[in-house]
This record gives structure tokens, sequence and C-alpha cells, in this order.
């Protein structure tokens, strides 16, 4: 796990080292121990390491091929790259280190862009071909990895895996991208392939981009989740134990290192189904890291000392307390653009701790995105129920008959049957979206109300929705996340929060072969009856109580409504409502009606209020 950054001397004429250097030590939290250059009259590469493998200087970075010919900077771990070293020493290839990126590099060398399709593994990597004049990027086909790039015309370009590696080498910050605004304030992320800045981009999950000196980029998708037509017909039985098998594969192989391991732990089926994996995999106690926090509702720290009981684990757990408010300002230096998943900030917490014993920890990331297990697929399957079996007249007329009224149970029945009377596509906008669209126009400034005319927040998410026609409902939602919120928001906050610790996450679930098996099977083997990720709680039969498997799901949440009323307060009325920046991009009296609102209790605005201050902390870390 590192940090990697580059440019086209066309990019930057006079960049030098001194610039890598800049570049790298902007993200030296991703990288502390050792960190290296490369520059020639074409290109330049930097790296900062975080040492897994072989921890010796032999894998340091910039690391070039044997001829001279090819040099690669490189960020993650491949997983298999012992079976592949070995196929290639068989070929006579011979190695100077134990890394993977050695590995990665001749595997490169001899097959090029053919290479990616036997990487089992979590990377984003540059090489130069010397010869050629080439620069090629590739990032993983999930997107554990991060991969952004600046493209100003031409061959002139430059990556990094985070944002504020790319800014020392432009004159000024970015020019803002007004409808990047609006998807975030949707989403509470920005899909890929847009940043909030325009001229950068993030290299999209599955994708590789070459670029020849002189020339364009070129992106191309190596790799998409293959829909079958037809299910897999297979067995309750059969399927729980071929997914056991596959996630006792993919646990093993993650827990190679010559680093200290532990696990992430809530005490929901999927973390504790790592935990149960990898203690049967160990020789010694594994080491867990829970969060509890103070109020029962978002407390779930007596399930995971259950677990951890259960495989004698070595368990440390972090009361999350008063001061978990005061790391928010902190945030924004991390992510580089607006975010707004308020899970971060436990999750930062977490990150700290496992640190604090482990460099690398395996998590249960891609349980609820594999099998179905978020509420709102199935409030979307009932939904759907709604929309084959009521006549449209009459959901016209509930619509219109609940329409503004305050009430929770007439609103519900109103966004009900707002959403059957839109096709399974907009419905499923309307479920990952965080606030309407007549909200986000009222919200916005004149100015940015003109800038974004005519656009349509919806089209990131039915840009995947359309790649799976002819697939079910389930199918389709499943596809969707996995394309936009799994690798826009779930792995950007586990990457930065972790990275900015110097913690390497590792998650199972999300090995690329779980990720196909679990595509491939029947819908009713997700959810069955009132059972979400039926198929993974079913596989872990024998290994975990019926409390753990079967216990509803808990969020990774914090207490957005209170903390507004009352820790967040003070910061939200200096940001929110005394700030001139504010006026930018959101109206005031708008902003303040959302603020009143919620202080008085008639509303519940804690999302869009926390959507609004992450911005603006954003906003006053860039001095945008």
């Amino acid at each position: 796990m590192c940090g990697i950054t580059g440019f086209m001397r066309s990019c930057a004429p006079t960049a030098d080292r001194a610039t890598l250097r800049r570049m790298g030590e902007a993200i030296m939290h991703r990288g502390p121990d050792a960190s290296g250059e490369y520059l020639d009259d074409w290109i330049g590469l930097g790296h900062r390491r975080l040492s897994i493998i072989d921890l010796s200087a032999r894998g340091n970075q910039p690391m070039r091929s044997a001829d001279g010919r090819y040099w690669i900077v490189f960020n993650g771990e491949i997983y298999n790259f012992s079976a592949l070293r070995s196929a290639l020493e068989q070929q006579g290839v011979c190695f100077s280190s134990d890394t993977d990126t050695e590995v990665l590099l001749a595997l490169y060398q001899r097959q090029g862009k053919a290479c990616l399709d036997q990487l089992n593994g979590m990377f984003a990597f540059a090489v130069w071909d010397r010869a050629e004049r080439t620069l090629f990027l590739a990032r993983d086909r999930i997107g554990k990895k991060p991969l952004y790039y600046y493209h100003g015309g031409g061959d002139r370009l430059a990556f990094a895996s985070e944002i504020k590696a790319l800014l020392p080498l432009l004159d000024s910050c970015p020019s803002i991208e007004p409808t990047a605004v609006a998807d975030f304030l949707t989403y509470l992320y920005i899909p890929a392939p847009r940043t909030i800045f325009k001229n950068i981009y993030k290299l999209q999950p599955g994708h590789c981009l070459t670029l020849q000196a002189g020339g364009e980029p070129v992106v191309t998708e190596y790799w998409d989740l293959a829909l079958p037509e037809h299910p897999a017909t297979i067995g309750i039985e059969d399927a729980a134990d071929q997914l056991l098998e596959l996630l006792r594969d993919s646990t093993a192989c993650r827990m190679v290192a010559d680093v200290p391991l532990g696990a992430f732990l809530s005490g929901g089926i999927d973390s504790s189904a790592v935990v149960a994996l990898m203690a049967a995999a160990a020789k010694r106690p594994v080491i867990t890291c829970s969060i509890g926090f103070p109020d029962r509702e978002h407390d779930e720290s007596t399930h995971a000392r259950a677990v951890a009981a259960r495989f004698a684990t070595r368990h440390t757990e972090y009361r999350m307390g008063p001061d978990l408010a005061e790391t928010v300002p902190l945030l924004p230096r991390y992510f580089d653009e607006p975010f707004a998943d308020s899970s971060a900030l436990p999750t930062y917490h977490l990150c700290r701790l496992a640190r604090q014993q482990v460099t690398v920890a395996l998590a249960g990331d891609g349980g609820d995105e594999n099998f179905g297990g978020y509420s709102k697929y199935r409030t979307d399957l009932q939904q759907d129920l709604v929309r084959q079996g009521v006549p449209r007249f009459l959901l016209e007329a509930v619509s219109l008959l609940t329409a503004g009224s305050g009430g929770r149970l007439m609103r519900r029945a109103h966004s009900l049957a707002a959403s059957a009377l839109c096709d399974q596509g907009r419905a499923y906008v309307q479920t990952n979206s965080c606030i309407a669209a007549d909200t986000l126009n009222r919200l916005f400034s004149p100015e940015m109300q003109k800038l974004c005319r005519g656009y349509d927040p919806a089209t990131p998410t039915l840009a995947s929705w359309e790649r799976t026609r002819g697939a079910d409902l389930l199918t389709r939602m499943l596809y969707t996340d996995i394309k936009t919120y799994l690798p826009g928001d779930i792995l950007v906050k586990v990457d930065r929060m972790s990275m900015a610790h110097a913690l390497e996450v590792r998650a199972p679930l999300l090995d690329h072969r779980v990720v196909s098996f679990a595509a491939a099977l029947p819908s009713n083997l997700k959810i069955r009856g009132g059972s979400k990720k039926f198929i993974l709680k079913h596989a872990f039969r024998d290994q975990l109580p019926p409390l753990i498997r079967w216990r509803p799901k808990h969020g990774f949440t914090v207490p957005l409504n209170r903390w507004f009323r009352h820790e967040l307060r003070s910061l939200g009325e200096q940001l929110l409502l005394d700030s001139p920046q504010s006026g930018r991009f959101f109206a005031p009296a708008s902003v303040r009606q959302l603020w009143q609102e919620h202080q008085q209790g008639s509303h519940q605005h804690g999302t869009l209020l926390w959507s609004l201050l992450s911005f603006a902390l954003w906003q006053h870390e860039y001095q945008v």
C-alpha cells in the first residue's frame, strides 16, 4: 500500500525532482517508510512506500526492469503474486526481490495490457516504456485503490493516488465543476469519472489508460462484471459450499504479509465471517478491533465482543465519546473533494486504533453489494410490487392527495406512490438520492442554478443501470451499486481513513472471483423471504451462531440530527450561516431556513446539513 505520482514533462516543462518530492510529500501519510523519484526527458515518476512485502530497500520504487526499458510505480497488493512469480521463473525470469511489484513489472514486460487479466488484487499502477515513450495506467477491477489524473490536452497529463498530490504541479487551483456540486449533494460523493475540479478525473475501476508521447490519452475498460442471461441453476447447499470455499481462499491469500496483521470486527455477518475464516487459518490468535458508541442505537460492541470471544481473538475496543465531533474538521484534508458519508468519522478512529497494533487489517466490505444487504433493496422490491399491481390512476391520486403532508405516514405514502409512478431505474435513482431535485434547485445560488440548468444528477446512476437490460430488479440494483456507490463512497472512505494512519485494509469479500460468483447466483438466494444476504448467512451456518448470522443489519452511523443541535451547532452556524464563502454556491436564505427548521425540530435535516458543512470545510481547506 503506497502512494504514486507522476507527470509527462509536457504537462510541466519546468518540473524537476524537487517537484516530484513535493508531490510525494503531499501524500506522505500513504507511504511513510520510503520515497523515490525517476526523471527523464519525457516523464517523472514518484513513489511513497508503506512496506508490507519484503521490507528491504530492494522493494523501493520507482522500480526498473532488468533491461532498463520499463519503470513502474505501484500502489496496492497482488495476492496471487507467488503463483505468477513461479510461472515466470519457469520461463527463465530471475528476481532480485521478494516483492509483488517486481512480479507485476516482469509480467507487464512480457504481456503488456493483457497482464491485467491474470492479476488478483487491489492496485493502481503506472508503467513507463522508455523505448516506445508510452505511459500505461491501470486500476483494479472493483476500485479498491484510487487513481486520479489531470489532462490539459494532448499528452499533457499527470497522475496521483490523491488529488492533493497533483496540485503542486499546477499554477493555480483548478476551476470548480458546477455540476459535480449537484452530484455531491445528490449522492454525498462525486461519481467517477468526474471530480470536483475541471480537468481532473478519476480513472474508473476496471479501466486502463494508455498515452504515447505526443498523442492523446486513450481510456479503455478491461473488465466488467458479467451478468449471465439466465441465473445459475444451483441448490442452496452447493451454492453455500462453493461460496465458503471461495471465501476461504480469498481470505487466506490476504493474510500474507511481512508485518503485523489483524481485522476490523463490528459483530455483523460480514466482518464476523472474515474473522471466522482468519481464525481457522491463523497459527496464533487474530488481532481484532472494534468501535463502541455511548448510545445503544449506534453501538454494536456487545456483538463484536461475542464474536471475539468465540474465536479467542486479541480484541481491542475503542469507545467513542463526545470528542468524536472534534474530528470533523480533519476530514477534508484526506478526501480532497467534498465527501459526506458521516461514517468516515468512526472509520477514522477505528483505523487509528488498529494502526496501534497492526499494519494490515482485513475488513468485511462488499457483503451488502454482493448479496443484497441494504434495506433499500427490499424497499425497492416492494415498491416494484406496487408498481406492477396498483393501477396508475390510483397511484397518481395518492401522490396528489399526500403531496406536502407533514405527517410521517402520509409522507411515506407519498414517497411510495411517487416511486411506483417512476420506472425502475428512476425509482432507484430516487432511492440513492439524498436530496430532491426541487430542493436542490432552491438551495443553489442563482449563479449555480444557471450553471447547472439542464443537468440531471441521475445520469451517473442511469449509465450503469442501462448496462443491465434484461436482468431482474435486484441484479440491476446490485450491479449499479458495485459500479457506483461501492467505489465512489465505501471504498473511498476506507482508503482515505486507513491511509491517513498508514494502515492497509484488505477485503476478502471483494475478491473479483467472489464478486463474479455472487453476480451469477439467482436473486432468491440473496434476498429470501425476509432475510437479506441469505446465502452468505447460510454459508457460515457451522461457523457463526444464529444470533450473529440472523440479527438485523446495523449501520456504522453517527447521530447527525442531535449533533447539529449540540456538538456541531457552533461550527455549523459559523460555516453555514455566517460565512460569505457559502453564498457563492448556495442561497443563504434557503440554508438558513433549513437550519432553523432543524433547530426547531419541525424537520430532521441532519444529512443535508452534514453535506453542506462538509462542502464548507472543504472550501476552507482548499481556499476555493
